[in-house]
């Protein structure tokens, strides 16, 4: 604890020391009353002057450091302000560059689906063609193979029919027994 004198208590001190050393020497001075009394009253005269001129550099220590204070923090908040300023402008300019970024992004994706969306419309119709004309040569071919069978169906029941005639006109020629 005797390392933490601080300036407060040194003053203190040397006040109190100086009293009581002064006192002390008054009182062992071979003086009388009268010029004991006169120096005390000197004495205290020049503590009181002293103390006043203390007083004022005090003061003027004070006012000094309240004038710091006050520039210190004006140049602070000055300081603070320019920064959350600047910090708002660096904001604003990384949300433009941002939002200008995504547009583009936007738009050049916009392009790729619609020529995606092209191209597979394109494959779509292709196909469609493709199929469509495989459907109508099995269509074809079908029709053909159906005529075909018909003709084939026709000439079997003609056949047939001429064959139940000529019988029948056998039966009919032929003595009945």
């Amino acid at each position: 604890m005797a390392d933490n004198i601080n300036t407060k208590d040194f003053l203190i001190g040397t006040l109190v020391g100086t009293i009581v050393g002064a006192s002390v020497a008054l009182l062992f001075a071979p003086k009388t009353g009268r010029q004991l009394r006169g120096d005390l009253n000197q004495g205290a005269t020049q503590m009181k002057y002293r103390a006043s001129g203390w007083k004022d550099i005090a003061q003027e220590k004070g006012s000094d450091w309240k004038d710091k204070a006050f520039t210190t923090g004006s140049d602070l908040r000055k300081k603070a302000m320019d920064t959350t300023s600047q910090v708002s402008k660096n904001v604003a300019q990384k949300t433009q560059d941002l939002t200008k970024t995504v547009a583009e992004k936007t738009k050049e994706l916009s392009k790729n689906v619609s020529n995606k969306s092209e191209e597979l419309a394109k494959n779509v119709n292709g196909k469609t063609e493709e199929l469509t004309k495989n459907a109508n040569e099995k269509a074809q071919a079908v029709t053909k193979n159906i005529n075909e069978k018909t003709q084939e169906a026709a000439k079997n029941v003609n056949n047939s029919t001429q064959k139940a005639a000529n019988k029948a006109q056998t039966k009919v020629s032929q003595p009945q027994k």
